[in-house]
């Protein structure tokens, strides 16, 4: 396919590219958006390269820490700031990927990639996602990987990061400069479900551009666990993957968050388990109540209906592995 490149130099340059072309889409690492291409997934007539733009740095401003956009997933899972206050987003990161992979991801990148459905990369089968209308051939397909949350007639497709759902959990917030300025949204309100725009993965309107992720200090710091089920230990997306931070007081839990990834078109925020943890006593017993009130509402189709069993283990499974560490 042929397309033209270009290259911005400022944040407000990249947003006015982007607004003067409706096929034009930003390029960093790549690691996503060239695979797209290749497969003939997507077909931007425009790419606009932001690796120059000055949104790398990792700093520390009263009681957040705040990510530039550009950070790749590598330096932000080894930086001293994350590693001291978010030990939660540095074993995500980890979990993510190949080494390779994350040393050209970027932060924005990695909260921008697409499913990794099988029925979205092949481009003759039907897949509302990819082309609108045209139905979801996971629904009575091989729908072993798909969600069992948030799911809707149009598409059961999963968000495959491992680095959002630590976000989603450690209350994070993200910064995006469009035309009109910067606004800042919550990052659990950044992805969508499906629902009848299941092509719409995010809340980004036209033009707009990630600057940066912002996240509150904490004091989860001892108390951190990200745990992920997958196939193999290498490169693969999570069947299951949970993130787990508590805040403790001996034995007993004064605040919790968690959340789930491989179950849900974006980040699965448990936020009914987390206050009924909160003022608990770190037990086998409190765990698996938490697990089971998280599990309201899920649903499993042909082929992953093992994830019913599985994802409950998993959550019991983070908590018991969040409380033993120190």
């Amino acid at each position: 396919m042929n397309f033209e490149y270009v290259r911005a130099s400022t944040a407000a340059g990249a947003v006015s590219m982007l607004a003067k072309q409706s096929d034009a889409v930003f390029i960093a690492g790549g690691t996503n958006l060239v695979d797209l291409m290749k497969r003939g997934v997507v077909s931007p007539m425009r790419l606009i390269d932001i690796n120059t733009l000055p949104l790398k740095e990792i700093t520390l401003s009263g009681n957040k820490v705040t990510i530039g956009a550009l950070a790749l997933n590598s330096a932000v899972s080894e930086h001293p700031l994350v590693i001291k206050h978010f030990p939660l987003l540095s074993y995500a990161l980890k979990a993510g990927a190949s080494q390779q992979l994350r040393n050209m991801a970027t932060v924005g990148g990695n909260m921008m990639q697409r499913t990794r459905c099988s029925y979205f990369y092949d481009t003759v089968m039907p897949c509302n996602k990819r082309e609108p209308g045209t139905g979801c051939g996971a629904m009575q397909g091989i729908n072993r990987m798909h969600a069992i949350f948030g799911s809707s007639e149009n598409c059961i497709a999963v968000h495959p990061s491992d680095m959002c759902v630590a976000l989603a959990a450690l209350d994070a917030s993200v910064i995006i400069r469009g035309a009109k300025g910067d606004r800042k949204i919550l990052f659990t309100d950044f992805h969508r479900l499906p629902g009848n725009t299941p092509e719409k993965d995010n809340n980004l309107q036209p033009g707009e551009l990630i600057t940066h992720v912002e996240i509150p200090v904490n004091a989860f710091q001892q108390h951190a666990y990200y745990l992920k089920i997958r196939d193999r230990a290498s490169y693969a997306f999570a069947l299951v993957s949970v993130a787990a931070a508590l805040e403790m007081q001996g034995n007993k839990i004064s605040k919790a968050r968690l959340a789930m990834g491989g179950v849900a078109h974006k980040p699965w925020r448990l936020t009914e388990a987390e206050a009924f943890l909160k003022g608990k006593e770190a037990t086998e017993t409190n765990f698996k109540a938490a697990a089971a009130l998280a599990m309201q509402g899920a649903k499993a189709y042909e082929h992953n209906s093992f994830k019913l069993q599985m994802a409950p283990n998993a959550i019991a499974e983070a908590l018991k592995k969040a409380t033993s560490k120190a």
